[in-house]
C-alpha cells in the first residue's frame, strides 16, 4: 500500500495496514536460504553434466569430510602464512610510500602515473617475475600477496594525505607545535580512515592474489587443492573447498570491518552495522 492511499485509510477512520518489518540478519538469512534452494533446485533439474552441480547434501559431506582431514589444517596454514606476510609487507610499504608521498607531492606528481598504471594492472602478469625471483615455494605467494595488497593501500593513504585540511596545519603551526606533535596530533588522526580503508581493501586483492598464485603453481595450499580437485573431477570436493575459501575470505572482511567501525569517531558516518 502507498502512502497515499495509506493517508486516505486513515481519513476514513481506519488504522493503515501495517508493512512488514525485516531486520538485516533476516534478510540476509532468507537470501542465503534462497540461494541454497535454487542451487538444489538446479542440482536435480538434469539441465547440466552430471556432476557439475551436486545436491547440497553430497557438497555438505565433502565439507565435513574435508575439515576432519588432519591434512587440510597443513594447507590451510599455509595459505593464511601466505595472507598474512604479504598483507603485512605489502601494508606496511604502502602505508610508507603513501605519507611520503603525500608529504612530498612532486614525488607523487612523478610517481602517480606508473602507481595508477602498474595498480591497474592484473597482477598475475607479474606471476613469471616472481617465480623467477622467489622460486616456486611459499615465498613467491607471500610476494603476490603483499604485491597485489600495496597498491590499494598506497594509493589510499596517499589520497588521505592529499585531502589533509590545510587549516588544520595553519593552526598547528599558530599554537607552534613540534614536528612530532603535528604528526601525532594532525596527521595521525586524519589518516586513520584512509589507513584503514585501504587496508581492507588491500586485504580482499591480497587474499586473490595468493589463491590465484596457487591455482597457478603450488604443492600446498587451499588454492592448489580446489585446483586439484578440479583436475580430478572431485566436483564436490571443489565446492566444499570454495566454500571454505569463502568463508574465510568472509570472516577477514568482517574483521577488518569492525576494525575499521573503531577509528569512526563519528557514529552516523561508521560501516559498522546497528543491526536495525
Amino acid at each position: 500500500m502507498d502512502r497515499a492511499a495509506a493517508e486516505a485509510r486513515v481519513a476514513r477512520g481506519g488504522a493503515p495496514l501495517p508493512l512488514p518489518a525485516f531486520t538485516p540478519t533476516q534478510i540476509r538469512l532468507v537470501t542465503v536460504m534462497a540461494c541454497v534452494a535454487l542451487w538444489e533446485a538446479l542440482a536435480r533439474t538434469g539441465w547440466f553434466y552430471k556432476g557439475v552441480i551436486p545436491t547440497t547434501a553430497s557438497v555438505a559431506v565433502a565439507l565435513v569430510g574435508e575439515v576432519a582431514r588432519p591434512e587440510f589444517y597443513r594447507h590451510c596454514g599455509i595459505t593464511l602464512a601466505e595472507v598474512s606476510v604479504g598483507f603485512v609487507a605489502g601494508g606496511l610499504a604502502g602505508v610508507a610510500l603513501g605519507v611520503l608521498f603525500g608529504a612530498r607531492r612532486f614525488l607523487w606528481r612523478a610517481a602517480a602515473p606508473y602507481v595508477n598504471a602498474i595498480g591497474s594492472t592484473p597482477k598475475i602478469v607479474f606471476l613469471p617475475i616472481l617465480f623467477l625471483l622467489f622460486g616456486v615455494g611459499i615465498e613467491s605467494k607471500m610476494a603476490k600477496g603483499a604485491l597485489s595488497t600495496f597498491f590499494p593501500v598506497v594509493v589510499s593513504t596517499t589520497a588521505g594525505m592529499l585531502a589533509l585540511n590545510p587549516v588544520w596545519l595553519r593552526v598547528g603551526t599558530s599554537f607552534r607545535l613540534t614536528r612530532w606533535q603535528t604528526i601525532t596530533k594532525i596527521y595521525l588522526p586524519a589518516m586513520v580512515r584512509p589507513v584503514v580503508t585501504g587496508m581492507r581493501l588491500g586485504l580482499g586483492v591480497g587474499i586473490i592474489g595468493v589463491l590465484v598464485a596457487e591455482i597457478k603453481y603450488a604443492n600446498a595450499g587451499l588454492g592448489y587443492l580446489a585446483i586439484q580437485y578440479y583436475t580430478q573431477f572431485d566436483i564436490p570436493r571443489m565446492y566444499a573447498m570454495i566454500l571454505i575459501i569463502f568463508t574465510l575470505a568472509v570472516l577477514a572482511n568482517v574483521g577488518m570491518t569492525r576494525l575499521t567501525g573503531r577509528f569512526y569517531w563519528d557514529g552516523a558516518d561508521a560501516p559498522a552495522e546497528t543491526g536495525r
